[in-house]
């Protein structure tokens, strides 16, 4: 097993390694169709999560990890930045921490 690249991963560290290694391409390619790219990655999760083995849907995840991070890049978005925004104090939608919203509920 080769050494891992990135220690203490953090979603900008992600981001930023994905541009690295992908940056010229992705932007070569536009963020429609990346987003059909993660859609794509989305159904194979989908049908990991139904019938896979564990490392098939560990793989899943990852790779809608990385095309999400693929599209932020693309649109300038700073995912860990967004996810801070959104839920880094509390539940947005109850306002508390832990989430007391109706578990029927999007929060």
């Amino acid at each position: 097993m080769s050494e891992k690249p990135i220690e203490g991963i953090t979603l900008s560290k992600l981001q930023s390694w994905i541009g690295a290694m992908y940056g010229e391409r992705d932007l070569a390619r536009g963020d429609a169709a990346t987003f059909l790219w993660l859609t794509e990655e989305f159904g194979e999760l989908a049908t990991a999560l139904r019938s896979g083995t564990h490392e098939e849907l560990a793989l899943e995840m990852a790779d809608v990890i990385a095309w999400l991070a693929t599209l932020a890049n693309i649109r300038g978005v700073d995912l860990e930045q967004a996810i801070w925004d959104k839920y880094g104090g509390s539940c947005p939608g109850c306002g508390a921490s832990p989430c007391v919203c109706d578990p029927g509920e999007k929060p």
